[in-house]
């Protein structure tokens, strides 16, 4: 009949997978548990060593469980694509090369010293053949990206130095699998050839990319823009993210490495913020994917008939790579908290190493058995990553002495948030003090929270661009947010987010300059104050009265400057009146 709905194997899948959605992220976020864990066990219970082994002598089941996880390799290897693009969303450039010795310095020691490590010992104590025992201890080397990058973030010292390391290990996927297909008994003569050809092609579709996309990208997302139509700002930005991952496919390059760049070009227009916004749910929901294909993998009775074994191999994995990550961050000036934080969260493996097994099971390097045995303790190590990360926070605060945050004295009595702990921070904490305002300080940094608890201030660690960090602190009550850091991007990315969750609260910016106060006034903020202008103004005052100039002509002329500013800021920022630049004893 014409209409007529067929309930096709992929159709019962979505169910499966929304259903799941729908329940796991609203009952573990109500238990504050992250559901990374909720949809790994959703993946065991459905899967085909779950539930659905049982369709053949219940029926009904078919409905509610995923017989064939291969369906659904698609969808997670898209939802790793749309991560890997979120991820270049919240980078820029500048900080890419900022981070260039990281990456290609701690980056390729942790992989070549811990791939060539376990494949030594493989080698040696499990009497395996020299490549199968390279290509095991290269998979087992990788960490998960799509696990741990959202719980670490990018922008504290553990996140910053596991995307380095991540980074690096998602460059060197595709000569490692090409390496293992010349290493393979029945490998072609190109092998080599093959791989010089991938990387030749692969440098010439990201040139293309990052010129075409400075050009493009702009001018496509300003259409957008105009029609005033989310759908179509959500087409625009899919079509940019799946473009760029095709192009690099294409020539043998992973898809990740397209949508990294083009998050990184997006990052850099002006239209990012709503980009992000728009892609989040998707986002979310394709991990949602690739985490229930991992717990599909668990077959538990296999498990269970040989726990001693699986618990010993996991267990060794985990930490022989904490210890050797750890020390490797040591050697390079991390300190003792951050080294041991990253240690344990980078030591599980990464559905990475599921595709390097692939691979070096098909090349014949691998057998069978071996790789399934090994897949399965990658399973179980991606399904404790969550756990890793609590005890890696937990180790930081024992081994660094990090005072614990002071019991809340305050009770529910409503305080101004301060984002950051530095110079200007502590300022603004003095004089709320001072005036007996309650307030607590958060930064990202350790460093400078644990000093500012030493000297007396209410600061806790924390950052304040991730998830719900300023909403536990009760900005919804709080008088007044004021942003103290030295980092433009992410000030206004900042204001622009608590402008749009809270709108009438009162935020308070620090600004390098007119042109920047100008930019925070666009994203939302209440005042912005322009430190090199004011203090270009007092420069003024203290030079002319010394050199002679009478005080009233100079005060006279400094708020004449100052109406100035106060103009080019209302045209500039796009308000409906002059801001007030409250920065000034003498205004």
């Amino acid at each position: 009949m014409a209409g007529e709905l067929t309930f096709s194997p992929f159709l019962s899948d979505a169910l499966v997978i929304l259903g799941a959605a729908g329940i796991v992220i609203p009952v573990f976020a109500r238990f504050r548990i992250t559901p990374i864990i909720g949809f790994i066990l959703i993946g065991v219970l459905v899967g085909p060593y779950g539930l659905g082994s049982l369709v053949e002598r219940i029926p009904w089941l078919y409905y509610v469980t995923i017989s064939d996880p291969d369906r659904l390799t698609p969808f997670a290897d898209f939802g790793i694509v749309l991560l890997l693009f979120a991820i270049g969303l919240e980078l820029s450039f500048n900080r890419l090369w900022q981070m260039r010795k990281l990456v290609f310095g701690l980056g390729a020691l942790e992989l070549l010293i811990i791939g060539s490590s376990l494949a030594a010992f493989l080698g040696l104590a499990g009497s395996m053949d020299w490549t199968g025992a390279l290509a095991l201890g290269f998979a087992l080397a990788f960490s998960s990206t799509a696990i741990v990058l959202p719980i670490s973030g990018t922008k504290t010292p553990v996140g910053r130095a596991a995307l380095s390391m991540l980074l690096f290990e998602d460059i060197m996927i595709v000569p490692i699998i090409f390496i293992l297909g010349a290493l393979a008994p029945n490998a072609a003569d190109d092998g080599w050839g093959g791989m010089v050809t991938t990387l030749w092609q692969g440098g010439l579709v990201i040139a293309v990319l990052l010129i075409a996309g400075r050009l493009a990208l702009p001018r496509l997302f300003a259409q957008a823009a105009r029609t005033k139509s989310p759908e179509l700002f959500l087409a625009a930005s899919l079509l940019v993210v799946i473009g760029a991952s095709l192009a690099t496919a294409l020539v043998g390059l992973s898809p990740i490495v397209g949508a990294l760049i083009a998050g990184l070009l997006i990052a850099e227009t002006e239209y990012h913020t709503e980009v992000e916004q728009i892609m989040e749910p998707f986002k979310g929901l394709a991990l949602g994917v690739f985490l229930i294909t991992v717990g599909m993998s668990i077959n538990l009775f296999d498990i269970g008939a040989q726990i001693g074994v699986f618990t010993l191999a996991v267990v060794s994995v985990l930490a022989f790579k904490a210890i050797i990550t750890g020390v490797l961050l040591r050697l390079m000036g991390a300190r003792r908290s951050t080294a041991a934080e990253t240690g344990v969260l980078m030591s599980s493996p990464s559905e990475t190493t599921l595709i390097v097994l692939a691979a070096a099971t098909s090349a014949l390097v691998l057998d069978p058995e071996t790789a399934r045995f090994w897949q399965t303790v990658t399973a179980i190590g991606l399904t404790v990553t969550p756990v890793l990360a609590r005890l890696g926070a937990m180790l930081a605060r024992q081994v660094d002495g990090v005072i614990a945050p002071d019991a809340d004295e305050d009770g529910d009595e409503p305080r101004t948030i301060i984002v950051g702990g530095g110079r200007v921070g502590r300022l603004v904490a003095d004089m709320m003090r001072a005036h007996g305002k309650t307030y607590v300080m958060i930064d990202a940094n350790p460093d400078l929270i644990t000093e500012a608890k030493r000297d007396g201030y209410r600061a806790i660690f924390g950052d304040a661009a991730r998830g719900d960090t300023l909403a536990r602190l009760g900005v919804e009550a709080a008088p007044a947010v004021v942003l103290t850091m030295d980092e433009p991007v992410l000030a206004q990315r900042l204001v622009t987010k608590l402008r749009q969750s809270y709108p009438d609260l009162l935020i308070v910016a620090r600004a390098r300059d007119t042109d920047h106060a100008a930019a925070m006034y666009r994203a939302g903020a209440s005042h912005a104050v322009p430190e090199t202008l004011e203090s270009s103004l007092q420069l003024s005052e203290a030079v002319l009265v010394d050199i002679g100039v009478a005080m009233g002509p100079v005060i006279a002329s400094i708020h004449a400057k100052r109406d100035e500013f106060r103009e080019q800021l209302e045209r500039d920022g796009g308000l409906s009146e002059k801001p007030k630049l409250r920065t000034s004893t003498t205004s």
